[in-house]
């Protein structure tokens, strides 16, 4: 980083920094993005007049609300809600809703903020949010969870809606979850309409929207790979969590011919050295807790507990579980052990620190605003279907997620000019950052000061 940049960087913190004291997820974000984008800034007087990355940084309106339900026991409970609508310059607002203990708006705050550069990347016509509550549904009843989701739907169904903000789901939020969501915004409402995406195909979900995040990670690290002469077949990928992004990630890498040799959990990894078949995959994904930390033997994977998946001599890593996953002790392995390649299924799953180191040693990056933007690419297609009342087979669906990832790598390549490593590759971090800026700028400007 220049003097130059330095400076500004500074002085650009020092003005966003007090407004969101605290929020500590957010403003990594907002660095990591001024870091790349102030002098393209700069260079425009367009940009500056509008003070666009700043306008940016702020979002359109936070919605706070309180959700009170009985359990079945019949006692009261009480959990925190929240909608962060960052930006409808592009279209109206879509992102994920997460249900997590401990959540905070810090960071639903900085994931809508990435959003906002994710789906400007993809092409289509969509803004940014995100949400959710700090409510676990481990352990909860179908019965609980029907409750939890009236009185949720209660607050949020006033705030959405198919042209205006279209959530989907995230962590803790799976699709039998957004169709009790959907069916709730449908009887508050009084209408049909796509006011979520990621919903259950008879409610008019989209063929390959489970589907959509994990595979077009591999989409995207196959365009990569493809920019440097190289390809999927035997390629050992490192991948953490076993979750939809992981799944659906592995069971397609594994179709274009890499070895999986690695799926992680919070007390530890499971390792298949040779590679996981699909039979040992199937295990380790459907396993319960209990079970998975002493898979059988005649597959070939061990359980290593309280041992991240990023020491195992991986050609490729894939990072899918969740934000600052890979500390600079991680990416120190990924270095030390051949890694060549990363791209980010999960979002912010690196520290600055490991970031920095990965770049230092020559790792090819990809964040995940880029690599894994399939899911919300899928939603903006089932957006579509649900507004012509049309159904897509799952071969087109498909196909238009592979050619969107495809066209995402080639907006980053185009950016190779002023966005290039020192060894003459392309530094997709920065021009990722870049391209989703420039979009978003320039909505900026030709909207005015409104």
């Amino acid at each position: 980083m220049t003097t130059r940049t330095t400076a500004l960087l500074d002085q650009f913190m020092d003005q966003i920094t007090p407004r969101h004291r605290g929020d500590d997820e957010f403003l990594q974000a907002v660095k990591e993005v001024a870091s790349d984008v102030l002098t393209i800034e700069k260079a425009s007087h367009a940009f500056t007049a509008a003070r666009a990355l700043e306008r940016l940084c702020e979002a359109d309106r936070i919605i706070s609300f309180r959700i009170t339900w009985r359990d079945d026991a019949g006692d009261v409970q009480i959990n925190q809600g929240w909608r962060v609508q960052h930006s409808n310059l592009l279209g109206p607002y879509k992102g994920g809703l997460r249900w997590v203990p401990g959540l905070s708006r810090s960071v639903l705050k900085f994931l809508a903020f990435e959003q906002a550069f994710k789906n400007a990347l993809t092409g289509l016509p969509l803004g940014a949010a995100k949400g959710g509550a700090d409510f676990d549904p481990a352990g909860r009843s179908m019965a609980e969870i029907e409750r939890f989701v009236l009185a949720f739907m209660a607050e949020l169904s006033a705030h959405i809606g198919p042209d205006r903000d279209v959530p989907a789901g995230d962590i803790g939020v799976s699709g039998v979850e957004i169709g009790l969501m959907q069916r709730a915004w449908m009887q508050y409402a009084r209408r049909w309409g796509g006011a979520m995406t990621g919903k259950p195909l008879p409610l008019g979900g989209s063929d390959v929207r489970a589907e959509a995040t994990g595979y077009g990670l591999i989409y995207f690290t196959a365009a990569m790979l493809a920019e440097q002469g190289e390809d999927f077949d035997g390629k050992r990928l490192a991948i953490s969590g076993r979750g939809n992004v992981s799944s659906h990630a592995a069971r397609k890498a594994m179709q274009m011919g890499a070895k999986v040799i690695t799926l992680s959990g919070r007390a530890g990894t499971w390792h298949a050295a040779d590679g996981f078949n699909h039979d040992a995959l199937d295990w380790v994904l459907g396993a319960s807790d209990d079970q998975a930390y002493t898979p059988a033997k005649d597959l070939g994977v061990t359980f290593l507990e309280n041992t991240r998946p990023w020491g195992m001599d991986p050609d490729i890593a894939l990072p899918c579980a969740t934000q600052n996953e890979v500390e600079l002790a991680d990416a120190k392995a990924l270095a030390d052990s051949g890694c060549r390649f990363l791209a980010e299924g999960a979002n912010m799953p690196l520290t600055a620190q490991a970031e920095a180191h990965l770049s230092k040693m020559g790792v090819t990056q990809a964040p995940g605003k880029a690599a894994n933007a399939g899911g919300v690419a899928v939603s903006g297609l089932e957006m579509q279907q649900n507004a012509s009342f049309d159904r897509w087979s799952p071969a087109r669906v498909d196909q238009a997620l592979h050619d969107i990832m495809c066209d995402i790598h080639a907006r980053l390549k185009a950016e190779r000019s002023s966005c290039c490593t020192e060894t003459g590759q392309i530094d997709y971090r920065r021009a990722a950052n870049v391209a989703g800026y420039r979009k978003l700028a320039q909505a900026v400007v030709d909207g005015g000061a409104i």
